[in-house]
């Protein structure tokens, strides 16, 4: 009997492992709280790029269709 008593007193006082529990707990809420940030920045994240992309769409389409311009040299203009 006083082999288990003084197990579960050992048990009782070990903290060896203590400290890497507590920063892999720490570390977890770290990740999820930054986890949660990104999902929630992602939909403004996607909006910003789907709006960019709609300008250089719209842009790209405004210079293909645009009718071509002689390029002169500027001092044939000046002339």
């Amino acid at each position: 009997m006083s082999t288990l008593r003084r197990f579960l007193k050992a048990l009782h006082s070990e903290d060896r492992g203590q400290d890497l529990a507590e920063y892999c707990l720490l570390t977890a809420l770290i990740a999820l709280i930054g986890l949660g940030i990104l999902v929630h920045l992602s939909g403004g994240m996607q909006a910003l790029w789907g709006g960019a992309n709609m300008s250089l769409t719209a842009g790209s389409a405004a210079v293909s269709a645009a009718p071509a311009v002689a390029a002169t040299p500027a001092s044939a203009q000046s002339h």
